[in-house]
Order: structure tokens, then sequence, then C-alpha cells
């Protein structure tokens, strides 16, 4: 039988089963008093992934969504109909994270917004003792990130939990183990990629909808010409909000990458790209190269956001480790041995898991427990500060040479400028109110 069609599925009953394990210990952990008593959480952000993620929360359990807020009333009122209708009790709506975050009996809140509009209510909900799950990327520059990480410092009794849910992938878990436990031999090197046809709305400037307040909605970011194409959904391929696909999608694969391996920062960053086919309609790369050099071994990024048929259309999204006795792929919910050797048989296992639940079961839990949750502050930094350097470096049009004490782009001032964004209007940026 061909290799390439054939399927072991090695340990798949097994696999299973621990895909749903850690859910359903993180309940027996939990105490019948402490479940009893539920975790008061206020949502920044309800739009399509803040439902997404108070979704998860109410099926980890535990929770009562006292308050949510957003720029949107069209979301305020959505939200707090589901919720309402969830829960039995209908949560408090805000326009301003400021309010929200001062509504008395709050502890945890969780940040959905676009990525401009994470630095400030996450410093803002730490500096108030409340627990912080933050959506990835961590923060919209490098700076921004560094005093997000001082912040947690400064609050070590406040659980933080960065959204890479990638991280409770069994997937992903078996491959780390299986390379650590040396069946690759040395990796040489890592690919990541996810190529898809981008769902593209009209690029065209109008009046932001009635019930959207733009200017609020931009923040601290650039004030942007409203279109379809940059609002509710879209904005992931702006570059002054989302930053593009490596930025907000490939980051996952990226972090997966640096976890799996266990490398911390890059030492040099290079990368190629730009708009290809979709010139004058999004502004960040449709095709894109990136190169990574860690301690250990090189990861490369690539995307397209275009014709994005595969061979096979598994190969699409996921990462492939190159090692001396061969190699592995996977993605979210599969993994592939290909072991070194004409003809060797290739080993498929495949697995289920509810990583956004059991990520946020995880924070729940932690607050109940008094302890740190995996995705800390600083670790989500090192993620969002290595994609955010691929940005610089095809902005730029140079290799970049990375110190990672320092936090600081040698020999080259033009980078080193894009490593804080100004504010703009009456906010401040956080790294300059540190100093």
């Amino acid at each position: 039988m061909n290799p390439l069609n054939r399927r072991q599925f090695l340990g798949t009953v097994a696999a299973g089963a621990a895909a749903l394990s850690p859910l359903r210990s993180l309940a027996a952990e939990t105490s019948p008093a402490s479940a009893a008593r539920k975790i008061k959480i206020g949502l920044i952000g309800v739009g399509w992934y803040g439902m997404v993620n108070a979704r998860a929360a109410y099926k980890a359990g535990g929770v009562e969504v006292v308050a949510v807020c957003d720029v949107d009333r069209a979301h305020l009122e959505k939200s707090a109909e589901e919720i309402a209708t969830t829960q039995g009790t209908r949560p408090q709506t805000f326009k301003l994270y400021e309010e929200l975050l001062a509504m008395p009996g709050l502890e945890a809140v969780i940040i959905s917004t676009p990525t401009q509009w994470h630095a400030l209510p996450f410093i803002a909900a730490l500096k108030r003792g409340l627990h912080v799950y933050c959506e990835k990327p961590l923060s919209y520059d490098v700076r921004e990130g560094q005093a997000m990480v001082a912040a947690a410092e400064e609050n070590p009794r406040q659980v933080v939990q960065v959204g890479f849910q990638r991280r409770q992938s069994e997937a992903f878990r078996a491959v780390k183990t299986f390379i650590a436990e040396g069946n690759l031999g040395r990796v040489v090197q890592a690919e990541a990629q996810i190529n898809f046809t981008a769902g593209l709305k009209n690029p065209a400037p109008e009046p932001p909808p009635e019930s959207l307040d733009w200017d609020m909605w931009c923040g601290p970011g650039a004030l942007i010409p409203y279109s379809q194409q940059v609002g509710h959904l879209s904005w992931r391929l702006e570059e002054t909000s989302g930053q593009g696909h490596l930025y907000d999608w490939g980051i996952h694969l990226i972090d997966a990458s640096r976890v799996i391996l266990g490398q911390g920062a890059p030492r040099t960053v290079a990368a190629t790209g730009g708009l290809y086919q979709l010139g004058g309609r999004i502004t960040t790369p449709d095709t894109m190269t990136a190169h990574f050099e860690f301690e250990r071994c090189p990861i490369s990024w690539r995307h397209r956001l275009w014709g994005s048929e595969e061979y096979s259309p598994d190969i699409n999204n996921g990462i492939t480790f190159f090692g001396e006795k061969g190699s592995v792929w996977v993605s979210d919910n599969k993994w592939v041995y290909i072991p070194k050797g004409k003809g060797a048989e290739r080993q498929v296992t495949e697995v289920k898991t509810d990583a956004g639940t059991l990520h946020m079961a995880e924070f729940l839990n932690a607050i109940r427990e008094g302890k740190q949750a995996s995705c800390t502050t600083a670790d989500a930094h090192l993620t969002t500060t290595t994609v955010k350097l691929g940005m610089i470096a095809l902005k730029v049009g140079s290799k970049l040479t990375w110190d990672a004490k320092k936090q600081e782009v040698l020999g080259n001032a033009e980078a080193s400028r894009h490593l804080l964004r100004p504010y703009r209007g009456l906010w401040k940026h956080p790294y300059l109110a540190m100093s």
C-alpha cells in the first residue's frame, strides 16, 4: 500500500481521550465550594471573537459575566442579549473600558479587542487588581509589550493568560515530546505556513455604521478612513490595527514552533514579500516569507492570501520540523512522522482538542487556585516581538540583528524607530509613561 495514502492511527483512541482529559482534570481539581462561587468577569470587546471567548468561559464553567464593553452599540446590545439568555441575568453595558474596570465586585476581564486596544486596558486592569485574559498578539508594538510585561511583574498576584490557544493542542504537545525524546535527532530547520484565500470586503471609504464610534475604535492608533475592509472582522489585514497575516494568524504557529523547540527570542530576522495580487484592497502583504534565526535552528514562515489551492489541502496550515533522522508535520488536530529513508512508512496520528475551552479553563482554574497560567505575559511578549521584527524587517528591507537582553535592534536606526508607534490624541503610550 502506498505510504502516502495509508494512515496508521497510532494511539488515536488514547490520544482522543487524552485531548479531553485536561478539561476533566481541571474540573475535578476545583473544589465544590470554589465551583459554587462563580468568578465575576467583564468582557472588553464583544464582537465576533469576544463572544467566542465568552462561550469558552461558559463551557469551562464557574463564571458570571457581569459587564460588557464595546465602542459599537450594536455589539453591546447583541452580546448582552446572548449573555442574559445564557446565564439568566443581564450584564451591565459600557462604552469605555475605564468605566467597566471601576465596577464593584469585578474579578477578571477578557480583552478581545483589535490589537491597538490591548495594552491600555491590560495595564489598567492589572493596576486595579483584576485578573486578565488577553487575546494575541500581546501588543501592537514592542515597547507596548515591554510595558505590559512590567505591569504583570509589578502585580504578581494577578493571573494573566494570553490567547495562544494552540499551546493546549494535543498534537503540538505530542510533537514537543516526540522531538524532546530525540526521535528526529538534531532538528535542522522548521517551516511554518498558513495559506488561504482571503475573504475581502469593499475597501472604498464610506461613513461608519451609526452604532460605531470609529474614532474611539481606532483609539491610540492612526485614525484612518472607515471602510468595510478595515472595520469589524476585516481589520486583521489592515496595517494600522491587525498588521497582517503573519502578525495576526501566523503568530500562532510561530509561537508553537518556538515552544516546541524551547526557544526564546530570535537572533536575526529577515523578510521578503509584498502586495502582488491584492494591491489597493488591503495594506499588508498578500505574499510573504520570513526567516528567524534562533539559537537551536532557523524557523521560517510563508503565507499567500490568494490562489491558495495546494497539492494537498492538509499542508496549507501547519509546521514541519526537519531533523537528521526524519521529519514531523503538525497542525491543530493531526501530526505526521515521516521517517528518513526511501519507502519509509509515514505514521499519522489524529487527535481532537477543544483548545479554546482548555486555555480558558486553565485561566479560570489558575484564579481559583491562586497560581499563574501557562502563557505568561513575558512569554507572549517573546512571540509577539518575533513576528513584529518580521514585519519591521520587511518594511525597512534589511536583515535585523536583535539584542534580546536590551530589546534593541543593533545598528539600524530606521528599524529601531518602528519598535514604538507614537500614540495619537490624548492617549499616552505606556512605555513612555514608565520613564
